[in-house]
């Protein structure tokens, strides 16, 4: 369907979102309903709540990308809908709600990898841009919040094929925002309250050591794990889909955060910051209610 439109709709984490896309890089609608006011309390994503904010908006967020985009139910040629990774409750709202929709409509149903979006939202944002020329192979980095991995990206008969050259040992790089953010009290989301304080901040002010990382290849270690892991198996094409090729020799390019989480831990333990941590933190709270 080079010309249609489809519903896309996405659940894996703490945002409902729905959006309509003609011929595949039209972007007639994009709406997201936002649970930050749900969670802010807890410091990040509490899954149950998540799942409960998605089933009470997904179709007031469905029924309204349908609306500006001037399309209807049965108007769409297809719906997709993200598969995962992400949390299980939330994913199973959105997958729930497609499913049902595809079955009643009588529509192709889409299954899309959320690893794979986060990397073609970048390559369709530089089509829209003018900027069309693309060389394999790609090196494409994914940074979210519970996500960093490598992937290398080669085309083959027309699809796309991924494999996983790295990714973190730990936390992944929002998460350890995030999980800063709560352990000094700044807030929710605290990846972007930290982002924005760090354009006022020392770079030399506190000594943190160096993450390390204690097998520097981890190859032997990855026996019997092909074909298993959730990072870079999916393998959905263009036009297809293609099977993930063997691991290939060569070193594993692996990320480590949580060694900076324990390190800002450790220097508020060694320099008595809890209390006024406490406090920023109440009166955070206090004014966002």
């Amino acid at each position: 369907m080079p010309d249609g439109y489809i519903l896309g709709i996405e659940s894996s984490c703490d945002e409902t979102g729905a959006a309509v896309v003609r011929a595949g890089e039209q972007i007639l609608s994009n709406v997201v309903a936002s649970q930050i006011a749900t969670h802010q309390p807890y410091g990040g994503v509490v899954p149950e709540l998540a799942s409960r904010e998605h089933l009470r908006a997904i179709v007031p967020v469905v029924r309204q990308a349908l609306a500006e985009a001037g399309q209807t139910y049965a108007s769409v040629d297809a719906i997709a809908v993200t598969q995962g990774p992400g949390l299980a409750g939330a994913l199973l709202v959105g997958i729930s709600f497609a499913k049902a929709l595809a079955f009643a409509l009588d529509k192709p149903l889409i299954a899309v990898n959320h690893l794979e979006g986060h990397i073609h939202a970048v390559l369709l944002e530089q089509r829209l841009s003018g900027e069309c020329e693309l060389n394999f192979p790609v090196l494409a980095l994914v940074v979210s919040g519970g996500h960093t991995h490598l992937y290398l990206a080669e085309e083959r008969e027309n699809l796309w094929t991924y494999r996983n050259i790295g990714h973190t040992r730990d936390d992944a790089a929002g998460e350890a925002f995030d999980k800063v953010a709560k352990l000094l009290g700044l807030g929710y989301p605290g990846g972007p309250i930290i982002d924005r304080l760090a354009a006022h901040g020392d770079a030399q002010a506190v000594k943190f050591p160096a993450s390390q990382i204690k097998h520097r290849d981890r190859r032997d270690h990855r026996q019997g794990e092909q074909g298993q892991s959730e990072q870079g198996q999916s393998e959905q094409g263009q036009g297809g889909r293609a099977q993930s090729p063997a691991h290939a020799a060569g070193p594993d390019f692996d990320f480590s955060y949580s060694g900076i989480k324990t390190g800002v831990l450790r220097y508020v333990e060694t320099h008595d910051l809890k209390p006024s941590i406490a406090a920023r933190w109440r009166a955070s709270v206090s004014s966002d209610r």
